[in-house]
């Protein structure tokens, strides 16, 4: 049995959903050891543990530590991941506390379910979007159509928003079967810029604030040479939240950019921060977000042969995603580059003398 320190580097809640990935898709048993040591609230929190059972249903495992607040759980998969339909409710595990991410408990199984043969169908209810993590618009408009470049076809229905930290929200996904090996993916060169779009959304707000943070959204990123649409969306659903999401779509790769309000922070301050976020990366001419890279590691990592992604920056989430791969995989993982600046992922096939 492996055992992972959850402490580790960047020490968050992305070291026990890879282990969980990792563990269903190779069938080695394992044990989280420190889990979310280092945050405010530290173990299993919802989100977490919602995973955590996701994980355990599509590959029988046996389980130890599932528990809100648990910073040591034992993970013993029973079976390869089983293709079916699948229904994970956040809420059921929160216990009247706020939604955690449907976001985060997909990137759990989306790849062990894609190794499949067949079809799956999941039904995710929580927040979609929520601080943290990657919303579900960022998940539909770039991380998915990157699988799709590595032969990995996933499709999600957005069928309500759900903001932190109410949540409310829930999603449909559709996981095609494998039908071979997954592709190598060399992002190297983005190409040139096609458009900028987005949407400035509010929910159970006043009109007047998705206006102003579309507004603003537009006139900052025309001062920089960019001509966007971003559009304003009222919304409905179980409590007040905001945020600004915008994408920048290049040749061959989509960046995604979010900024969420907070209370007594100017409507125009939310979009001008999203805003920031994508003219940094714009101007450093790599293909790949930040948030991008980290969540391409493990299909990297999976792929047959040998993969490249320059990204705009180097994160500690990053690195610890790729330290837990190493723990489970003899594929070679590499990163040229120093944190904080412009670098490049390496994948491939690890020497043995």
């Amino acid at each position: 049995m492996l055992t992972i320190d959850g402490s580790h580097g960047e020490g968050g809640g992305q070291i026990l959903r890879t282990a969980l990935a990792l563990s269903a898709i190779t069938g080695q048993p394992a044990r989280i050891e420190r889990i979310r040591a280092s945050r405010k609230n530290p173990g299993l929190r919802p989100q977490h543990l919602t995973a955590v059972r996701a994980a355990a249903a599509i590959c029988a495992a046996q389980l130890e530590g599932d528990d809100l607040g648990s910073q040591a759980l034992t993970f013993v998969p029973g079976s390869s991941p089983r293709p079916g339909e699948y229904t994970f409710d956040v809420a059921e595990a929160a216990q009247g506390g706020s939604a955690g991410s449907v976001g985060l408990v997909l990137q759990t199984v989306l790849l062990p379910l894609a190794t499949g043969a067949e079809e799956s169908r999941l039904t995710l209810r929580g927040g979609t979007h929520v601080p943290w993590a990657p919303p579900v618009s960022y998940l539909i408009h770039v991380f998915l159509p990157t699988l799709r470049q590595m032969g990995i076809h996933v499709q999600i229905e957005l069928a309500r928003w759900g903001f932190y930290p109410a949540g409310g929200g829930e999603i449909s996904v559709q996981i095609a079967g494998r039908e071979g090996p997954w592709h190598v993916v060399q992002l190297i060169q983005r190409g040139d810029l096609q458009r900028v779009w987005g949407t400035a959304a509010a929910m159970n707000l006043p009109a007047h604030i998705p206006q102003r943070m579309a507004t603003r959204a537009r006139n900052v990123l025309a001062e920089a040479g960019i001509q966007a649409q971003v559009e304003p969306q009222r919304l409905r659903g179980s409590g007040p939240g905001a945020g600004v999401f915008l994408f920048a779509e290049y040749d061959r790769v989509t960046g995604g950019f979010t900024t969420y309000g907070q209370k007594g922070l100017p409507a125009e301050r939310v979009a001008e921060a999203a805003c920031r976020d994508l003219l940094a990366h714009h101007c450093s001419n790599s293909p790949v977000d930040p948030y991008l890279a980290d969540q391409l590691v493990l299909s990297m990592a999976l792929a047959a042969g040998e993969s490249r992604v320059a990204t705009s920056r180097i994160s500690q989430h990053l690195l610890t995603n790729i330290w837990v791969a190493r723990q489970f995989l003899s594929r070679h993982l590499s990163i040229e580059g120093a944190l904080g600046e412009p670098g490049v992922i390496v994948a491939k096939e690890a020497k043995h003398d």
